[in-house]
């Protein structure tokens, strides 16, 4: 079954994804230092304010998915937490960086994403961004999708399938959008809504198959 995030799931895990790559003698990440990093202005799309109770319950069920968690290490007296994806998905470097980069930055270009990926890894050119991306629409479920180019534009933008399909939608243009403060209980609803989100989705499906199941009886 496909995991399906929430945003606050996507932006930690992202924060924590990219500094095991930009800072690996900081990581695995304290709580402090995780909630740092999902709130940086730089490199970030939304810009977001998490407190640390919304980050701890994030990682709760980042927990629960297998995405995410505490590890203990004999440096550090204080609890630390890095990801997972690795354990649940077979991502090499170039997949990993290009996965992080829509993870905290949202739909983006070829040329975007082989910009903004570069301190995690180095495309030589375009066409190994593509490459890769094809790879990774190409598993099950697939990870990215290519979204249909929108007039005015001439290229088309990418964007990751771990918080469900991404409808094309219109690049974002004037005034910065304000910071999103958010709360545990922010996490908490959105936390609920996806689970709901995913129970319809699985209802669906089993409606689809037992529709399926009474047309070989028809």
């Amino acid at each position: 079954m496909p995991l399906l995030l929430n945003e606050f799931e996507v932006r930690v895990l992202g924060a924590l994804m990219e500094k095991e790559t930009t800072t690996p003698d900081y990581y695995p990440l304290s709580l402090n230092a995780l909630v740092n990093a999902c709130n940086q202005k730089s490199n970030r799309d939304p810009v977001m304010s998490l407190d640390e109770n919304a980050v701890r319950e994030t990682l709760h069920s980042l927990n629960e998915k297998g995405l995410a968690g505490a590890t203990s290490t004999a440096e550090s007296r204080v609890t630390k937490y890095e990801h997972r994806i690795g354990e649940v998905f077979n991502l090499g470097r170039r997949e990993s960086a290009l996965l992080c980069v829509l993870l905290l930055r949202g739909p983006q270009t070829l040329g975007e994403l082989r910009g903004r990926s570069e301190r995690m890894h180095r495309f030589e050119e375009l066409g190994e961004v593509q490459s890769t991306l094809q790879r990774m629409m190409g598993f099950e479920p697939p990870l990215v999708k290519m979204l249909p180019r929108q007039p005015g534009t001439k290229e088309a933008r990418y964007a990751h399938l771990l918080a469900g399909d991404v409808a094309a939608g219109e690049p974002a243009a004037g005034e910065e959008p304000p910071v999103r403060v958010i709360s545990g209980d922010d996490v908490r609803i959105a936390r609920l809504e996806t689970e709901v989100e995913a129970l319809q989705r699985d209802v669906a499906e089993l409606k689809q198959q037992f529709a399926d199941f009474r047309k070989q009886f028809d």
